[in-house]
């Protein structure tokens, strides 16, 4: 089995250094067979349903922004450290605001100028991430 993801699987980022990320909308179930994270982060503004693999939780409600930044700081940092050799999911609700915005994070801390990061992922991941005004604001401060 691999330890990490397949670049040509859906949702799948690949940063500058080769990491490669899941970003995925939780309302849409994994397709049967679909490869499962190794660890993964959820941004939801409740606590999500437990799985069967190593998660961490941020409060984080729709089209808003995360109610701690220290600690989400600190979880995007332990994703983008695990995503060297680890299949890593960054995970909200539909996988577009909340989940482009964390990706976009990843990408600063991969060495994409924060200026450039709301771009890169549009242009990698989804033409639609990073949904409102303060989550660009966010990446751009990050």
């Amino acid at each position: 089995m691999t330890r990490t993801w397949h670049p040509a699987d859906p949702g799948v980022l690949r940063l500058p250094s080769g990491r490669l990320v899941r970003g995925r909308g939780l309302r849409r179930p994994l397709a049967a067979g679909a490869p499962t994270p190794a660890y993964a982060l959820h941004l939801l503004g409740r606590r999500p349903p437990p799985v069967p693999w190593e998660s961490r939780w941020i409060r984080w409600p729709d089209f808003r922004l995360p109610t701690d930044r220290a600690d989400a700081r600190a979880a995007l940092q332990e994703a983008w450290r695990r995503a060297a050799d680890e299949r890593v999911e960054i995970a909200c609700g539909g996988g577009r605001g909340r989940t482009g915005t964390a990706l976009a994070c990843l990408a600063v801390l991969d060495g994409v100028p924060a200026e450039e990061a709301v771009a890169f992922v549009r242009r990698h991941y989804d033409r639609r991430a990073v949904e409102t005004p303060w989550q660009r604001r966010y990446v751009r401060r990050f």
